[in-house]
């Protein structure tokens, strides 16, 4: 998708079964052994995957995790499956694995109740959204691809809601500050950034 961010965060975990042995590099479908190689090649094969129509669904978590799959399909064996590792960035720490199920549930149910951010503002909608993407974010279901599932299942349902995104104006730097800044508790920066997604014509 264009405008994501890629690898922006540095994962750190613990005895790591995700990754080969003795190294941080992810095992992945074509068995690349290298970060730099895998990285290029998670970017090409997203990206394409990217540009196809999603899965249909009714934007739920089972849906999340659908479009998580879609594009990670021909890179990891575990896409589309919820990580059982911790996993941490500097001083924050994600949602622990055994609890990303309740998480989701709840964070989707929130949303259900919200009616899928439908009938709402521009700047409403761009509240909402981001307070969605910061609970997506702390809870981080996945071991990879948070930040490209994210902004794809957000651009959905900002269709859906009569808000269309253009994710060619995201600036990926600005996006992960804003990110960064919502796991602090305070949302107002990625709700900027999401109004600007919309544009003003909405």
């Amino acid at each position: 998708m264009a405008g994501s961010p890629h690898n922006q965060l540095e994962y750190e975990a613990s005895d790591d079964p995700y990754c080969y042995p003795g190294t941080t590099v992810l095992k992945n479908v074509p068995d690349i052994r290298d970060a730099a190689a895998l990285e290029q090649f998670e970017i090409a094969l997203t990206t394409q995957r990217g540009r196809e129509p999603f899965p249909s669904g009714r934007l739920s978590a089972t849906h999340y995790k659908a479009i998580h799959r879609h594009l990670f399909q021909d890179v990891y064996p575990w896409a589309g499956r919820f990580r059982t590792v911790r996993i941490h960035k500097g001083s924050s720490t994600f949602c622990y694995p055994e609890n990303i199920d309740g998480e989701m549930r709840t964070l989707f149910a929130w949303l259900r109740k919200q009616r899928l951010l439908q009938d709402l503002t521009s700047v409403e909608f761009a509240t909402a959204g981001a307070h969605f993407l910061a609970e997506l974010n702390a809870i981080h279901p996945f071991r990879e691809g948070n930040g490209r599932t994210q902004l794809s299942f957000l651009a959905l349902l900002a269709t859906k809601a009569g808000h269309p995104l253009r994710l060619r104006r995201l600036d990926p730097a600005t996006f992960m500050a804003a990110v960064i800044e919502s796991f602090r508790a305070s949302e107002a920066a990625l709700a900027a950034v999401v109004l600007d997604l919309i544009g003003l014509e909405n």
